[in-house]
């Protein structure tokens, strides 16, 4: 049975008495509540399956500015085509437009989150949906502005079509086996930072002017596919930024217009394979690859690099690792020939410190890149080299044609 409520005028101010919540309560179980155009008085709490729709062009749900908007307490909840505003502004519980605790099989949908301190608080959220959404918060300063979707122990949860923009984060505590896919992040500090959650997958989302756009620290059996990370802002402005990872499969992206493309810290203890860099288009950046700490443990391969300041740059001391398996890449930097014509260059593409040491471990001196004295020396040190240079990377079979 479905129970349906259609407001018979449209309400041109806040309801006075908080009539949604009372026909929350008369519901029954999975019965559907449908709202005609008008604004509805928001802090409400809902402990029951149930189905909220908005049928007009203008359905709001607005809070008192106290609290989260829509708290949700039980599965089997939707909320579609509703705009939510007006939340708390509370950091230490979690003011949110829509606050959902150990709940599952929810969906949120097609509805637009804004005027919140958070966006939706996932905490123990299980088997959900999050689609089709557009979710920004207040226009505090940076710091003072919190996450779009924050998933605390949250699995197997779907994020698909949303368009998140101008937050500061979306994060990933302990949280497995989610799906990103076809989402848009504008604007926001970090876009999407994982910490300690494993098996999830980022698929054909497309990252926009975010300081940084993805962030993976301790993940597990991370797959990023076919995304579009572009323009992450500022001076230090890093596309991806990977640290302690294992099984870390990153193929078929396009990454440009970054100060830093990729940002690889390689201090694992552990041995073997950590990262596969595959069939990605790595152009236009100021750095390329920049690896922090030892270069060991990849799989970098069929990638094309071009058009960037430095293809690779390394911030400590220490040469290429053997552990490293490099080969088939186009770089535009590459010189050598091909006489036998089977597209493999005829020698390896390495790639050595020179005088770029001066500024890759003291970033004053950067301010004089590519200056005509710092080139001179580089070139100099290039042809006839007084003090041994670093091999940062090899690869062992470049290809010649960029295809």
């Amino acid at each position: 049975m479905k129970f349906f409520f259609s407001a018979l005028f449209v309400l041109p101010t806040i309801l006075f008495s908080n009539f949604l919540q009372e026909s929350i309560n008369a519901a029954p179980p999975y019965a559907t509540l449908k709202l005609q155009d008008g604004i509805y008085k928001g802090n409400i709490y809902i402990n029951k399956p149930l189905t909220i729709e908005g049928v007009g062009q203008h359905v709001i749900l607005q809070g008192d500015a106290k609290g989260s908007v829509v708290v949700i307490r039980s599965s089997h909840v939707i909320l579609k085509h509703l705009s939510i505003i007006n939340s708390g502004m509370k950091m230490q519980q979690i003011d949110a437009a829509i606050s959902m605790k150990q709940v599952q099989n929810c969906e949120i949908s097609y509805c637009k989150l804004s005027h919140v301190l958070y966006g939706i608080d996932m905490d123990r959220v299980n088997s959900s949906v999050i689609a089709h959404n557009y979710i920004t918060t207040k226009k505090n300063d940076l710091p003072l502005r919190a996450n779009a979707l924050k998933l605390y122990y949250a699995h197997h949860n779907i994020i698909q079509a949303n368009i998140i923009e101008n937050v500061r984060d979306v994060t990933l505590n302990y949280s497995h086996y989610n799906l990103f896919k076809e989402n848009k992040f504008i604007g926001n500090r970090f876009a999407t930072h994982l910490s300690l959650s494993h098996n999830n997958r980022f698929i054909q989302n497309i990252y926009k002017y975010n300081s940084v756009a993805m962030m993976f620290m301790g993940a597990k059996n991370t797959q990023v596919q076919q995304n579009q990370i572009l323009s992450s802002n500022g001076a230090a402005g890093i596309g991806v930024m990977i640290g302690n990872v294992e099984n870390f499969i990153f193929q078929n992206n396009r990454v440009s217009f970054n100060a830093k493309g990729l940002y690889i810290q390689g201090a694992e203890k552990s041995k073997g394979m950590k990262r596969y860099l595959q069939n990605n288009e790595i152009a236009y950046n100021a750095e390329a690859l920049h690896f922090h700490a030892s270069i060991k443990d990849n799989t970098i391969i069929h990638n094309k690099i071009y058009g960037n300041i430095d293809d690779v740059v390394k911030d400590v001391g220490g040469n290429f690792n053997t552990s490293n398996s490099v080969k088939y890449n186009y770089w535009d930097r590459y010189d050598g020939f091909d006489k036998n014509g089977d597209g493999i260059g005829d020698i390896p593409y390495r790639v050595y410190q020179h005088a770029d040491l001066l500024w890759h471990e003291n970033h004053k001196v950067k301010f004089f890149y590519a200056a005509p004295i710092l080139t001179l020396l580089d070139f100099l040190l290039k042809l006839a080299p007084f003090i041994e240079p670093n091999l940062i990377m090899e690869d062992k079979k470049p290809l010649i044609e960029y295809k």
